[in-house]
């Protein structure tokens, strides 16, 4: 089964087809329809993202798709940056510029209250069916970058149940423990039963 992933991002593209090894579907990129619409993220939750994105795309390339949307959210400051974790520090932030602004954000506030949580929605689309997963991780934001790897908040996200960050994890670990990983590992289920 052909499926398309319904993302220009590189490092989520790598994460998502990790999750997706020994199946037996065929993952198509975004690279292959240059002229795709660009989706714009104005739901206001995560489900209502990655439906926009599946649905738009599926229908323009006449494929079966499979979308997320992910956010941050920080209890002290009220569920921010949630939607717009992406795009936090301005519509063309990078990764760098998002996190300088969640460090000089959180700083202030006591080591205790900064406590996250990482959300992905996953969603499959296919001639109007929809099946939808969620993956959820806890933890704490960091005031200093650590580890290497990874994407995004990763080297300030600081996973409790694992002691450390996503950015410490080779992708394999990061797969079987975080938000994404634990969405589209529901999703992979439910596909392969559909299959």
């Amino acid at each position: 089964m052909d499926i398309l992933i319904s993302s220009n991002n590189k490092d989520k593209i790598k994460e998502i087809t990790k999750l997706f090894d020994n199946k037996k579907v065929n993952l198509i990129t975004m690279d292959s329809f240059p002229d795709a619409p660009e989706v714009i993220e104005d739901g206001v939750t995560l489900y209502e993202n990655a439906l926009k994105k599946a649905k738009i795309l599926a229908e323009f390339t006449g494929m079966t798709t499979i979308a997320d949307d992910t956010g941050l959210e920080v209890d002290a400051l009220g569920g921010r940056p949630g939607v717009y974790s992406a795009r936090y520090a301005g519509e063309n932030a990078t990764y760098d510029d998002n996190v300088e602004k969640m460090i000089k954000e959180i700083t202030p506030i006591p080591k205790e209250k900064r406590t996250a949580s990482f959300k992905t929605c996953a969603i499959f689309y296919s001639n109007g069916k929809i099946i939808s997963e969620e993956g959820k991780v806890d933890g704490v934001i960091l005031t200093e970058r650590q580890g290497k790897g990874r994407f995004g908040y990763d080297p300030i996200f600081f996973v409790t149940e694992a002691g450390k960050t996503y950015s410490e994890m080779d992708l394999n670990e990061k797969n079987t423990i975080s938000h994404r990983g634990k969405a589209f590992a529901k999703l992979v289920k439910r596909i392969e039963e559909l299959l």
